[in-house]
């Protein structure tokens, strides 16, 4: 199994990235999971020579976003504040 990543919509139609192949999948919306957004991490298989989503992935999903908090709470925390003066 393989991961990919739900990249943008453009129209009607999502943008899929699976690193691992270095492929883009592109679907209509209509066919992603219900609950899919931007940024979504599917589990994916390939069959012949064509992915297919199995799942959303939500154990990936809450880690990249622990992750995310974790970097941010990093930066604030280094953070010396603005170098402009307050009026």
């Amino acid at each position: 199994m393989m991961q990919g990543v739900l990249d943008r919509f453009e129209g009607n139609l999502a943008v899929i990235l699976i690193e691992e192949d270095k492929a883009e999948l592109i679907i209509p919306k209509e066919k992603l999971p219900e609950g899919s957004h931007v940024d979504t991490i599917f589990e994916m298989e390939k069959r012949n020579s064509s992915y297919h989503i199995i799942a959303i992935n939500t154990e990936a999903e809450k880690r990249a976003k622990e992750k995310t908090t974790n970097l941010l709470a990093q930066l604030r925390t280094n953070s010396t504040g603005s170098k402009f003066k307050k009026n």
